[in-house]
C-alpha cells in the first residue's frame, strides 16, 4: 500500500487523465460472485474445473469461471440461491485439495480478502452415552471454530457419535480432540473426525499443504515413522448417510395418532335410500324414500313385495 501511495505522488495527470468519471450502481451488472482459492501449488486448468463441477453443482442457469489471480478463481452465478446452496454444501475439493470459498464483496479488493475459513461436519467420538446430545457437542466444538445452527436434529445423531457443523480456520492445524472433565473429577478425551476431509499434512495437521511441502519438520518426508506423526488417516470420518436411521423415537403405547379426516368422504346426512327394480319395461322403476317418513317406507315395502310376488326380479338395491 505504501508503494502504491509513492507511485501516485510521482504521477502528473493530464487533463483527460484527471477528469473524474463516476460509475453508478445502475451501470453495474446484476450478478453474484463466489471467490474460491484452491489450496494447491499446481497450475489450475479452467476447463478441468468446469468439467468437474458442472455435474456436481447442477446450476440451473449455469455459471461462469474466471481465473483472477494465482490459485484464485471467480465463479459468477445469475441466481443467488444457487450460489448459497453450493456454499452450504461445503467443503469442496479439487484434485483432493481444499477449496476455500468466500462470497465476493464488490466493495473489497480481492487482494485483501482472507481465504482461511471453511465449514466441515465434525464428528465427536468417545462421549459417554448420557452426554451424547447436540447441546453438549456444540459446547465442545466452540473451542475449534464457529458452530453453525442446525434445523434438523436427526442430522446430528450418528452411530456412537454426535456430528456438528463447524466453520474452522484452515490456516491453523486441525484439532484432534478435546479433554473434558466431569463433576466427579474424572477427565476424558473425546476425539474429532472430519467428514469429506481433503489432503492434509499428517506432520502438522494443516490443510494448506501436504507432507512434501511441510517446512516445520527437519527430516525429509518418509524418514520419520508413522508412530511419531501427530496426525493420521484416523482423523478422516467415513461417509455419513442420514437416510440410514440410527435412532428411532417410538411414541407412547396409549398415545393415539390423530385421525386424518382430510381424505375420508363426508358422512351422508338425510340421504334417502334408492331402490331400482327391473319391471320388464324399457326403463327400470326407481323408488326413493323420504327419511323420517314412516308411512312412505311402508308404501315402498308393499310395492316391492308386490313386485316380488309378480315374479319381477330386483336387479339392484341401495
Amino acid at each position: 500500500m505504501e508503494d502504491l501511495t509513492k507511485s501516485w505522488s510521482c504521477l502528473t495527470l493530464s487533463e483527460n487523465e484527471g477528469s473524474s468519471l463516476r460509475l453508478t450502481e445502475e451501470q453495474a451488472e446484476i450478478e453474484h460472485v463466489l471467490a474460491v482459492k484452491f489450496l494447491t501449488k499446481r497450475a489450475l486448468n479452467i476447463d478441468a474445473i468446469a468439467k468437474t463441477f458442472t455435474p456436481l453443482w447442477r446450476a440451473k442457469n449455469g455459471f461462469k469461471i474466471q481465473k483472477e489471480a494465482d490459485q484464485v478463481v471467480l465463479f459468477t452465478f445469475d441466481d443467488a440461491s444457487e450460489m448459497d446452496k453450493i456454499v452450504a454444501a461445503e467443503p469442496w475439493s479439487f484434485d483432493k485439495h481444499l477449496m476455500v470459498m468466500q462470497t465476493y464483496d464488490k466493495e473489497i479488493d480481492l487482494a485483501v480478502m482472507e481465504f482461511k475459513w471453511a465449514t466441515f461436519w465434525v464428528q465427536i467420538h468417545d462421549l459417554p452415552i448420557r452426554f451424547r446430545s447436540r447441546r453438549v457437542a456444540e459446547k465442545i466444538c466452540e473451542g475449534i471454530g464457529k458452530v453453525n445452527a442446525m434445523s434438523d436434529e436427526n442430522e446430528s445423531e450418528g452411530d456412537g457419535f454426535v456430528r456438528i457443523r463447524v466453520t474452522i480456520d484452515v490456516s491453523k492445524p486441525l484439532c484432534c480432540g478435546r479433554v473434558i472433565s466431569l463433576d466427579s473429577g474424572k477427565e476424558l478425551w473425546v476425539s474429532f473426525k472430519y467428514e469429506r476431509l481433503p489432503n492434509i499434512c499428517y506432520r502438522c495437521g494443516c490443510l494448506t499443504h501436504d507432507d512434501r511441502d511441510c517446512d516445520q519438520w527437519a527430516e525429509p518426508a518418509g524418514s520419520e515413522s508413522k508412530d511419531s506423526q501427530q496426525f493420521g488417516s484416523w482423523i478422516r470420518a467415513p461417509p455419513f448417510f442420514p437416510s440410514r436411521k440410527i435412532v428411532v423415537k417410538v411414541p407412547g403405547f396409549y398415545t393415539r395418532p390423530a385421525k386424518d379426516t382430510s381424505s375420508s368422504p363426508p358422512p351422508s346426512v338425510g340421504k334417502p335410500p334408492v331402490v331400482v327394480v327391473r319391471t320388464g319395461k324399457p326403463a327400470p322403476v326407481v323408488i326413493r324414500s323420504e327419511t323420517g317418513c314412516r308411512g312412505t317406507r311402508k308404501r315402498i315395502l308393499r310395492k316391492i313385495l308386490g313386485l316380488i310376488h309378480g315374479q319381477i326380479p330386483i336387479i339392484q338395491g341401495y
